[in-house]
Formats: structure tokens, sequence, C-alpha cells
């Protein structure tokens, strides 16, 4: 399946990257940007400090600011409200809803002493502080700011953002901050104003030398993925030289259209192995190896039900021509790129505090509802099949490959189903580990069916020195001692079959056919 360039590009351009070191530039006149969503680990009670999650970095402005405006750093709780009411178009009543409910919970030291650390003024000044940190010792060395973010009871995600208002501390009220006065007095337009942040995410202490690398930079819903995707490629490094060595031996199509996939896969998982490994070291990872990898692994899915599709349709197997070929051809491709839309949709479109995963969309529906209609158009066609082939060895493998495709079918629209009911910390984790499960035992599966010295029994072959060795028997049979032979074993025959029983001569056998 080919996928089209542009969609790519415009894809890597736009798309929502989970790294856990933000950095950029924000604009005043953007008036609000949201930076990251970022799962936090529980904190244990006997284990505090290796537990807390921790945001640190640096926020700082070339210009200078008449307001300090506000950074915010929310739990869910919060973060709806304050982001709900974000596209307000007077900017200074958005400003005064954003923070409605905030009041009486974010700590200031003059209008709520006793609130949580919730926001920093930004800029902060050069080398020194942002102004909200008024217990240096717990801000990380060669930082500005420190968060130190403690969930008690579960993990929890935490949204960061910033936005161009700021707090009036002689009333307490909220005000918009448009950017500096314009040099010209006899215009009211007010110069946008631009601050630069270099910022972390961890789930553990920046100051503990041993911390876990494979935790350290993700976020709970991406905790342990790092080892998912290593216990996979470790099945992927042995089975893929297998495959390739039996397609070296057997050059059948069938073999070579699943050891394709095969390959895509492999190399979908290496390109997340390495954004992986690197995210762990940087927080940042290969952005372009990961989209890759992720378009990679739906090309390996496609041409697999590709795979699906023409053999229970008998090709190669009861058939060489394989009939409509349009349409299996056209399904094949309207199901790739609707999987690659929605894999575009799902990180491009989907609202960061919809907590919902890719299947819960209507691309996602529509992938299910298509996934499951091949399924039934699958189970026609290999019924119809079997219908109609007589030789045990082929109905055996057509019985054992449609009980394991239809199981490779059906498993995405039930798990789809039961991550509605999975929290959005646990859902990514449980649909990836069940996804590449089920590949990689489909996989599995199919190396096992379609291995050579297997195939030969129920794939039609067609070695290519056929045709040499059809020419080579005839040129034997009638050389002058066979010709002897076949004298003196049909005056044998004629005399012990005196009632003119039928007599069947056989030509010897080659690559397991008898040519009569």
């Amino acid at each position: 399946m080919k996928i089209p360039f542009c969609i790519l590009v415009i894809f890597l351009l736009y798309c929502d990257v989970f790294s856990t070191h933000i950095k950029g530039d924000f604009s005043t006149d953007e008036f609000f940007k949201f930076l990251v969503k970022f799962g936090f680990q529980k904190t244990e009670i006997h284990n505090q400090k290796e537990t807390y999650g921790y945001i640190f970095g640096n926020i700082t402005s070339k210009d200078t600011f008449k307001y300090p405006i506000t950074f915010a750093v929310l739990d869910r709780k919060h973060f709806i409200h304050y982001y709900n009411n974000r596209d307000i178009s007077d900017k200074e009543t958005a400003c005064q809803y954003m923070f409605q409910n905030l009041n009486a919970s974010a700590y200031h030291p003059k209008c709520n002493a006793y609130g949580q650390d919730l926001f920093r003024r930004i800029p902060c000044p050069h080398n020194q502080l942002c102004i909200d940190e008024d217990m240096p010792w717990n801000v990380i060395k060669h930082n500005q700011f420190t968060y130190v973010i403690q969930n008690s009871g579960q993990p929890r995600f935490w949204y960061v953002s910033m936005v161009s208002c700021y707090l009036d501390e002689t009333t307490c009220s909220w005000h918009h901050y448009s950017g500096a006065p314009s040099a010209d007095n006899k215009t009211l337009t007010e110069i946008p104003q631009i601050i630069n942040y270099d910022f972390w995410l961890v789930n553990g202490s920046p100051n503990l030398s041993f911390y876990n690398t494979m935790l350290y930079q993700f976020s709970f819903d991406r905790k342990n993925t790092l080892e998912l995707y290593l216990v996979f490629w470790l099945c992927y490094i042995i089975l893929v030289p297998v495959q390739l060595y039996a397609v070296r031996i057997q050059r059948h199509p069938v073999t070579k259209l699943f050891t394709s996939s095969l390959v895509l896969e492999f190399i979908a998982l290496c390109f997340n192995v390495l954004h992986t490994m690197k995210f762990a070291a940087d927080g940042v990872g290969f952005t372009g190896l990961d989209v890759a990898g992720d378009i990679f692994d739906i090309m390996s899915r496609t041409l697999f039900m590709l795979l699906l599709l023409l053999l229970a349709k008998g090709w190669a197997v009861t058939r060489l021509e394989l009939t409509y070929k349009p349409l299996v051809f056209g399904v094949w491709m309207v199901y790739g790129i609707v999987h690659v839309l929605l894999y575009v949709w799902n990180t491009t479109e989907v609202d960061i505090v919809e907590e919902i995963d890719e299947y819960q969309t209507w691309p996602g529906w529509l992938v299910l509802t298509l996934r499951v209609a091949i399924m039934t158009w699958f189970v026609l066609e290999l019924r119809n099949t079997m219908m109609y082939e007589h030789n045990m060895p082929k109905l055996n493998f057509l019985l054992h490959f449609g009980a394991s495709s239809l199981v490779w079918f059906v498993y995405l629209p039930i798990i789809a189903l039961i991550a509605l009911q999975i929290s959005p910390l646990w859902r990514f984790k449980f649909i990836l580990g069940i996804t590449y499960s089920a590949d990689c035992l489909a996989f599995c599966i199919m190396a096992h069916l379609l291995w050579p010295t297997r195939s030969e029994q129920y794939l039609l072959l067609a070695p290519p020195d056929y045709t040499a060795g059809i020419e080579e028997l005839d040129e034997f049979s009638e050389s002058p001692h066979v010709v002897h032979s076949d004298t003196v074993a049909l005056t044998a025959a004629e005399s012990i079959n005196a009632d003119d029983e039928e007599v069947i001569f056989t030509r010897p056998h080659k690559n397991g056919i008898a040519f009569s």
C-alpha cells in the first residue's frame, strides 16, 4: 500500500509529540498555548522522594514585561473549566472566566496564602529564580522554577499551559495582557512580546543518581512501553531470519507476500525501539522515526490482511487465477488509507482534554466497521473455497488457517470495546500490549503453516525447473535402454493379463508429482 507523501509531510509538521523535554517560545498575541499533558505516578508514603513528580526548567524573555503573565500547571479537575473558556472572543472576559474557579484554589502571597502551588508568574528574571519560588532549596540546581507533584491517592494527568493573563494584586482580579505599548503614542496598538521556555517533566527526583531510566522520562500512561517494545523486538529478531531462510528455499508468491508483511512489522518495531530508547535518555526521541514506525506498522497489518483475503479466496491453494481482483485490491486500499487517516486524525484533531483512544473517534469506528465487514467477507470466501475442495491436506490447512485468521480479525473490535471501561492511564499500554501480542502470534502461526516442507502439501507450487524436468523425463523415456525395458515389461504384462485387463503405465516421480 502506498501512502501519499504529502500526507506524511503535513503530519510530521503538525503532529503533537509526546515529549517530556519541552522547548519553544510563546507570543502574547497567541493568548493561550497548551504545552503538554503528563501522567504523574502515585506517591508512595514510605518512598516519597523517589515517587514524587517534578516539573523544572527555565522561562525567560529578552523583552521587558509591564505585568508578568501566567504559567499554569493544573490537574484535570481544575483544568477543564479553565480550558473551556479560552476561546471567548473578548480576552479580558476570557481571563476572568478562566480563573474564576481557580481564585479560591491557587496560591498567591497576597490574594490566597493557603492555596495550592499551581501558577508561576513569567518570565522569570535572568539568572534568577522565578518570583514565586519562596523556598530556593526546593528548586533543582541550574533551573529557575520547580514544581513537586504529589499524587497521594492514585496516578493523575497534569496539564501545562501558558496564558496572557495577569493578576492585579490590588483587586485580586484577572486581566488580559496583550503586549508592550507601541512606541508611537498616536496609535493604541500593542507590540506582542516573546517568552522562551525550556523545561522537563519527570517521574522521580532529578537529584537521585539511581533513578530508573525506564520510567523517569515517561508519562505514567507510557510507562513500561520500552520494555514492551524490546520483548517483541527479541521475538521478531528470531522469527524474521527464520522466515527469510524459508522464502530463500521456497520462492512462492504467498511466501514472499507474507515475508514482506513480516519485514515491514520488524522495521516498524526497530524504529519504535530506537525512538523509545532515545526518549528514555533525553525526553524527546526521534520524532520522524516514531511516525515512520507507526506508518510501517499500519502498512504491515494491511498487507497481512490482503494475504488472508487472497488465501481465503483459494489463490495458490485451489486455483492460480484470482477472481474479482479490482474488488479485493480496492477494499484493501480503502482500509489502508482509512487506517492512516485515523492515525493522523487521532494525533492532530482529537482534543487533548478528551480522554479517548483512537477507536473512540468516528474514523476509529469506521476502521472497526470496515474490519468487521472484511472479516465477514473473509469467512464467506473461505467457506466457498472449502466447499469445492476435496483434498484432505488442503482442507486441513484451510481449517487451521481460517480459525487462526478469524481470531486475528476479531481481536481488535473486542479490545476496542473493553478499552472503553479502562482508565486512560492504563488504556494505551493495554491496547498496545494486546495488539502486538496478537500480531506476533498471527505471524508465528502463519510462518508455521507456510513452512516449505509443510506448504508443499497444499500450495500450488511451480518450481523454476518444472518444464525442464518434464523435458528431461521425455528424453529419458525415449532412450534405447528404456524402450527395451518397456518392451520386456509389456510382454510380461500381456502374458500375465490374459483376460485383457487394463494396464496402467506410470512414469517416474519428479518433485513429488506423478506424470502419467
